[in-house]
């Protein structure tokens, strides 16, 4: 190993690169202490609001196949509205809640609420509606189930088409957002108490180093 390669493996960024990882070893591992149900909620509460996001995909869906008049093609559209949104809200909110707190890089409750809801209502419930809006425009194009209109009327047209599904939509667009608020209170809450129970066991090492 050149000398070069060893201080590029000493640098400060490798550093906190080790602690970081050493925090994330003993967060799991008092995180396996904690009682089940804290437990659970840490490890599966994010699926719960994927699988709301789902729920609207399809409900988004159906409610698009209806004013389109789309009869044909159920499964095609069904199945990627349910797993697209529930794979990118279990994604999003695991990198952007859950694993941002538990490695140390959000510490601030409000932040971290305010990120859950932010999570629940946009990635959770905005997108799979604007995520429907295409896939059962392409299926009324294919099947020719509705009148479409000419360029200069497209933005108009589809507009009038989603507002109704908006409205719709509204009250999962709530309920979304406030079980991402409700969650990121929860994992910050188990959070704080792996930190108290950190403190302990982490002083006497820092004075033994």
């Amino acid at each position: 190993m050149t000398g070069r390669e060893f201080l590029e493996l000493d640098s400060p960024r490798q550093r906190l690169y080790l602690e970081r990882l050493k925090q994330m070893e003993a967060v799991q591992k008092i995180l396996n202490e904690l009682p089940k149900a804290d437990q659970n909620l840490c490890n599966h509460g994010s699926y719960f609001l994927a699988v709301n996001s789902s729920l609207c995909g399809l409900a988004a869906n159906n409610f698009f196949r209806n004013i389109l008049h789309v009869r044909r093609a159920f499964f095609v559209s069904a199945l990627p509205m349910a797993v697209i949104p529930f794979l990118s809200t279990a994604a999003v909110y695991e990198v952007f809640v859950r694993e941002a707190l538990f490695s140390g890089r959000l510490n601030c409750e409000v932040c971290a609420v305010v990120r859950g809801g932010l999570i629940g209502a946009v990635v959770g419930a905005f997108y799979p509606i604007f995520l429907a809006l295409p896939v059962n425009a392409s299926l009324a194009a294919r099947y020719s189930s509705s009148p479409l209109p000419g360029r200069e009327n497209v933005l108009r047209f589809w507009l009038t088409i989603a507002q109704p599904v908006f409205r719709k939509m509204s009250l999962g667009v709530l309920v979304q957002a406030l079980t991402g608020l409700y969650l990121a209170t929860k994992h910050h809450g188990i959070y704080g108490k792996v930190l108290e129970r950190m403190k302990p066991s982490r002083d006497p090492e820092e004075l033994q180093e």
